[in-house]
């Protein structure tokens, strides 16, 4: 999030912004300092790879230890629930809401944020949080157990 909105500056980026937040958004043509973007995009590469590298630590870690389907299924319930609480809490709320990060960046977006309470697409996120992460890690579970 920080690397789209800092740096890169893509509306492409903001798929996951409400609609009446993206409609009001001004394009930005010009990168905010040389090389924004570049930098941007490199950030955003390391942290999808510290992403993955640590879903492959973990994966790896329960090959090693011969985990069983409900060791790996908690594994990685644990790990994608910690990522996304910390994404509801840090950057929903801490970042667009009590400081302003996505505002400070694109003021005309101001108004849409005025009353909220809470970031955006909490739906999205607890449905991601109870349904979506369960059924993915008991997917990569059971694939795992397959494969052991």
């Amino acid at each position: 999030m920080i690397s789209g909105i800092a740096f890169i500056q893509d509306i492409k980026m903001f798929s996951s912004a409400p609609k009446e937040a993206r409609d009001v958004l001004i394009p930005r043509d010009k990168e905010l300092f040389y090389s924004a973007r570049t930098i941007g995009w490199v950030l955003m590469i390391f942290s999808i790879l510290m992403i993955l590298g640590s879903l492959a630590i973990a994966i790896w870690d329960g090959f090693r230890s011969e985990f069983t389907f409900w060791q790996f299924f908690t594994r990685l319930v644990i790990m994608f629930s910690t990522y996304k609480i910390y994404d509801m809490i840090f950057f929903d709320y801490f970042l667009l809401v009590k400081f302003h990060f996505f505002q400070h960046y694109y003021p005309e977006i101001e108004s849409v944020f005025e009353s909220r309470k809470y970031g955006f697409n909490i739906k999205s996120q607890l449905l991601k949080l109870f349904v979506v992460f369960p059924i993915l890690s008991a997917l990569v579970a059971w694939i795992c157990t397959l494969l052991k």
